[in-house]
């Protein structure tokens, strides 16, 4: 017997490998041809970023929540790869259904390119049926390339639905092996170049933005935020430190593809009920305003309790409430007729806000530098919300280019369409930073510290205790502003064994942070952050 022919799998099932083979070069042509003809259209067209948003858009807000605390800030990159891992697997069952079904399975890719289609121009933010395009093109590639691959194997033994005669199964009389290795070589390599080309290409296209960033000065303040008190940052290993930096800063939005908007071209548009004058504003014209710079702690609606979506920063930007009332605009509180505020994004995203909060002296502002440098794209160059003592869900909204005054009963935004409430003020809430979860510190002298957060109310008192004993006094850093967290130390005295450390924060309006655990859905988590130790 030949080793070698025992060796080789029936004809029935090679053909069906080598059609899994095909499938898969037809779905990476589909995609590599897709990702360039989106270089023409415009990157968040292509079919990954498409199906991607569309995805993120229809999941349910506890799902999406549960993907937040899984995977953190790389939960976009989870969703690409299991968009790429679900289209993987797909383009290996049509090309197996192709090499018995030729024609089925090549209008099954077309299908696939229909449902990419619609994702794209379904999203908020598309504004052209061009966006249909690239999933469209690479998808009639891809069928073309599985039907004309599937060609090269001979025809099956099953009566072929173009000719309607019984053939052989590949490696058979109609096995053109040479024909297929070319064919599946050439389409490899055409497709990479594709994809290759069409990567450069998109990436490009953020040249101009990235330049305008770089030349971006920004003017002293009119308004200086005063220097952080000595004492407002403690020296204790582990904590978080007072001012988060711009790269460790937390980012959670629904942006697949970071907008890289070119300040040079950009506009905000302000218009809506009770504005008399219409306002439409330049980067230039908001850099020409009296600006404002102030120490900002943002919070995420997403952050559980002991969570890490919270961060402190120092903003500069135009105070929301001089160009509100620049239009006319009036609050509720003083007979205007709108009582939200609807941000848009250029990536179709909309944050509600009530008119009141914005414009009852706080210092929400439109932000053009974050820690004394231009916004990074990450947190909305070139402009940006930011609104003390509201989750970020209903008041941060990044890469703005239109404010529209309307109400809350005639307008619900992306996330109260997705049951997050309307009104979200921040919870009054702390964390310790140290000693860690399951940390197994020395007996004797440890230092319990960590952070403190009620924007727009500030920081009163922070107790410990220590397994069910009584509440102890944490140490209060020197506070900054209301605006700010506050960071706390409890010096323990720790004996050996295991112990449940806990902490709880009073406001200054003399509200004690509630025992009561809730969930971040529809308005923000609750509840006593603990962690367990083991002493030495």
């Amino acid at each position: 017997m030949d080793d070698d022919a025992s060796l080789t799998p029936p004809r029935g099932i090679r053909r069906l490998l080598l059609g899994a083979v095909s499938g898969l070069l037809a779905g990476y042509a589909a995609i590599a041809v897709a990702e360039l003809v989106s270089a023409a259209v415009r990157p968040e067209s292509g079919p990954i970023i498409a199906v991607g948003g569309a995805a993120i858009d229809r999941t349910p807000p506890a799902v999406k929540d549960w993907a937040i605390r899984q995977f953190g800030t790389n939960d976009k990159l989870v969703l690409q790869l299991g968009i790429l891992a679900v289209l993987t697997l797909l383009s290996l069952v049509l090309g197996m259904v192709a090499a018995r079904w030729r024609l089925i399975g090549s209008l099954g890719v077309l299908a696939f390119g229909v449902v990419g289609a619609l994702a794209a121009t379904g999203r908020t933010d598309s504004t052209s049926a061009m966006d249909a395009l690239p999933s469209l093109v690479g998808a009639v590639v891809g069928g073309c390339l599985l039907y004309w691959l599937i060609g090269r194997l001979g025809h099956s033994r099953a009566v072929d639905e173009d000719c309607g005669t019984a053939a052989s199964e590949a490696g058979g009389p109609g096995w053109d092996r040479r024909g297929f290795i070319i064919a599946a070589t050439a389409a490899a390599a055409a497709s990479t170049g594709a994809g290759l080309a069409g990567r450069a290409l998109n990436g490009s296209q953020g040249q101009n933005a990235v330049a305008s960033r770089k030349n971006v000065m920004l003017p002293a303040p009119a308004s200086s935020a005063a220097a952080v008190p000595k004492g407002a940052a403690l020296r204790i290993d582990g904590i978080s430190p007072f001012v988060t930096p711009n790269s460790d800063f937390y980012r959670v939005d629904t942006a697949l593809v970071v907008p890289k908007v070119d300040a040079a071209s950009w506009k905000l548009r302000i218009h809506g009920m009770g504005v008399t004058r219409e306002l439409t504003l330049s980067f230039d014209d908001l850099l020409k305003m009296p600006l404002i710079e102030r120490d900002i702690t943002l919070t995420c609606v997403s952050n559980e309790v002991g969570g890490p979506y919270v961060g402190n920063a120092r903003w500069i930007g135009v105070r929301l409430a001089d160009l509100l009332e620049q239009c006319g605009v009036r609050p509720p509180s003083k007979g205007g007729p709108a009582d939200q505020l609807v941000a848009r994004s250029v990536d179709g995203m909309t944050i509600g806000s009530p008119v009141d909060d914005v414009m009852d002296g706080r210092d929400a502002m439109l932000a053009v530098g974050m820690n004394g440098q231009p916004l990074p794209f990450e947190h909305g160059f070139p402009v940006r919300m930011v609104v003390p003592g509201l989750y970020g869900y209903v008041s941060a909204c990044k890469w703005i280019q239109d404010i529209e005054l309307t109400t809350f009963d005639s307008y619900d935004s992306y996330w109260v369409e997705r049951d997050w409430a309307q009104r979200a003020p921040i919870k009054t809430e702390s964390r310790i930073d140290t000693p860690k979860p399951f940390g197994r510190p020395k007996a004797g002298n440890v230092m319990v510290a960590g952070v403190a957060w009620a924007q727009h109310r500030g920081i009163d008192k922070v107790e410990v205790r220590v397994d069910d004993g009584p509440w102890e006094e944490a140490r209060l850093a020197a506070e900054d502003t209301r605006d700010t967290w506050r960071q706390w130390s409890y010096p323990w005295q720790a004996t050996k064994g295991g112990h449940t450390l806990t902490v709880r924060a009073t406001d200054r309006t003399g509200e004690t942070q509630t025992q009561k655990r809730t969930d971040t859905i529809p308005d923000g988590a609750s509840g006593w952050h603990s962690v367990v130790v083991t002493v030495d």
